[in-house]
């Protein structure tokens, strides 16, 4: 006797695949990482710090600065640029340094995700610390004021958006040279070795004084685009987009087992 089979449709399991991480959540993750441990917290305070106690200067000391407005602004961009771009390199090279980086790109594998999130998190650093100088400026304008001294309230758009963009500028050469060299120690050390070094061969040479050298960035802090555009992009080109464009291409490329 035969018995016959009695089949039944299985439904198909919904797919439990997940998407992509969203792309705000891997900037909040690398902010948390550049901002949220004991060593950066230390690290950010010394860089409000020494833009506070730079800002003293044309305070105490106002036959040696520019009683302006714009002139204090410049104080607190100088400031911000000593350490903030260490915090910027941080940013790039840890979890090279804390062979962190396979779990990093276990969780999201295409790596220019990661490294796209870095960069924005470092303008927001960036933005973040500007508005932070503004408020320092303020605070020093207003020491100022209050001892009777006259200010010249010379401060433009062209003034703000210049210092800004020198901020971003020295925060984006960090992230640059953390890109390239992948080394905490070595880049933090390049950083403020290798801008003496042309800083030093500027004084022997036009060509690096005018086109390489750092230096050259005055004029965007000074908003003198005129004339000077060629020299602040080339310059840029050297200390930014070249490095940046290297590392991102070696960390696309690097081993990570």
């Amino acid at each position: 006797m035969t018995i016959p089979l009695r089949t039944h449709a299985i439904e198909a399991a919904p797919s439990s695949t997940l998407g992509p991480i969203p792309f705000p959540r891997l900037v909040r993750v690398e902010w948390a990482k550049a901002t949220d441990t004991r060593a950066a917290r230390w690290l950010l305070a010394l860089v409000a710090l020494s833009t506070a106690g730079m800002m003293l200067a044309p305070v105490l000391a106002p036959t040696s600065f520019d009683q302006t407005y714009t002139s204090y602004l410049r104080v607190a961009a100088g400031g911000l640029t000593i350490l903030l771009p260490v915090v910027a390199i941080l940013m790039l090279t840890g979890e090279w340094s804390q062979r962190s980086v396979i779990t990093t790109f276990t969780q999201e594998p295409r790596r220019i995700r990661v490294v796209n999130a870095k960069l924005a998190a470092s303008l927001v650093l960036g933005g973040g610390a500007a508005v932070f100088g503004g408020l320092v400026t303020a605070a020093g304008l207003g020491l100022a004021s209050a001892s009777g001294r006259a200010l010249e309230a010379n401060l433009t758009v062209g003034a703000v958006t210049g210092y800004l963009l020198f901020v971003l500028l020295n925060v984006l050469a960090g992230v640059a040279l953390g890109a390239l060299l992948q080394s905490s120690a070595t880049a933090i050390a390049a950083s403020f070795a290798l801008p003496a070094v042309f800083a030093l061969l500027g004084t022997a040479s036009t060509l690096v004084a005018d086109w390489i050298d750092m230096s050259t960035w005055k004029w965007v802090l000074e908003n003198q685009w005129g004339g000077h555009v060629p020299q602040i992009s080339v310059s840029v080109l050297f200390w930014v987009a070249v490095p940046l464009a290297v590392g991102i291409v070696r960390t696309m490329r690097r081993d990570v087992t």
